[in-house]
């Protein structure tokens, strides 16, 4: 019997408290729900004003930042914000799926540490990869993860549009992957068409893959062979070595004998991983130069 009467007064105070706090919205008049209001925003600003107390981290990636030291990274003139777009795709027998996403990690954080007034927005690791009821493309492949093109550029608007909601004037996107450049070019150029307080720019350059081959045969002097049949390329995979050669699998081709890609070897690993600073290094030089261009020429 106690335990029914208990029952029955938790039931009954579920039940009335929701209303009686509803009884009390009612009463109130539009005068005081102006107050609360005006008393809410501003202790909102408040908050929004109030001092870091920590010093801040040394990151450039906004994932991993507070929120106070992207205010504070903002108002000391980092009004650039990186969106860069990669891919979960079959990368042939030795490379993992996040192929594109694991180079983005080293090649975002060094434009901006060059640019040196920009931050990364986290990377968006799914994109275009075929059609996904009647797999098409990579999406034959298990493991792919694949975005509808409507799906991708409503994700890049929404992104663009956040950051700038917070005082990015610039925003800036890059893709390493074919796919993407497409969607990349078409939002650019309709959030360019709505903003009248922020530029959005698509930076082809960064993707000059053919760049990137080039250098690498006329100034390292590395030139792949014939193809072995795969959805990989040595220089690609000294680029991901750079952010962790695990990722090509390194250890395991090594002992079967499998460490070479398109007749060039990946051993011994420091010499890859130096080939692959080096191709890094004048793929981040001409994406500032070419992000540079594009912000002064708006």
């Amino acid at each position: 019997m106690r335990n029914a009467r208990f029952v029955i007064i938790v039931l009954a105070l579920a039940v009335g408290l929701p209303r009686i706090a509803q009884a009390q919205q009612r009463q109130m008049t539009e005068e005081e729900r102006a107050r609360r209001r005006a008393e809410q925003a501003q202790q909102l600003q408040e908050e929004l004003r109030s001092p870091r107390p920590i010093e801040a981290l040394n990151s450039v990636w906004i994932e991993e930042l507070t929120w106070m030291e992207v205010r504070d990274a903002i108002a000391a003139g980092k009004t650039t914000a990186i969106i860069s777009t990669g891919g979960i795709e079959q990368n042939g027998p030795y490379v993992a799926t996040g192929k594109h996403n694991y180079i983005l990690q080293s090649a975002c954080e060094w434009i901006a540490r060059d640019l040196g007034n920009a931050l990364c927005a986290p990377i968006l690791k799914l994109v275009p990869e075929g059609n996904i009821d009647e797999p098409s493309g990579m999406m034959r492949y298990p493991g792919t993860i694949s975005l509808r093109e409507e799906t991708f550029q409503a994700v890049l608007d929404d992104i663009a549009s956040s950051l700038k909601a917070h005082g990015f004037k610039h925003i800036i996107f890059i893709g390493d992957s074919g796919g993407n450049q497409r969607g990349m070019r078409a939002v650019a150029g309709r959030l360019n068409e709505r903003w009248t307080d922020a530029h959005a720019h698509y930076i082809p350059e960064y993707y000059d893959n053919n760049g990137v081959v080039a250098f690498m045969e006329n100034e390292l002097g590395i030139a792949e062979g014939e193809s072995d049949g795969f959805h990989d390329f040595y220089w690609i995979t000294a680029l991901q070595m750079v952010t962790d050669p695990a990722t090509v699998r390194y250890d395991q081709r090594v002992a079967k004998g499998l460490a070479s890609i398109n007749g060039v070897s990946i051993m011994p690993k420091e010499k890859t991983i130096d080939v692959g600073r080096s191709l890094m290094r004048w793929r981040t030089d001409q994406t500032v130069k070419a992000i540079k261009a594009a912000i002064s020429g708006s």
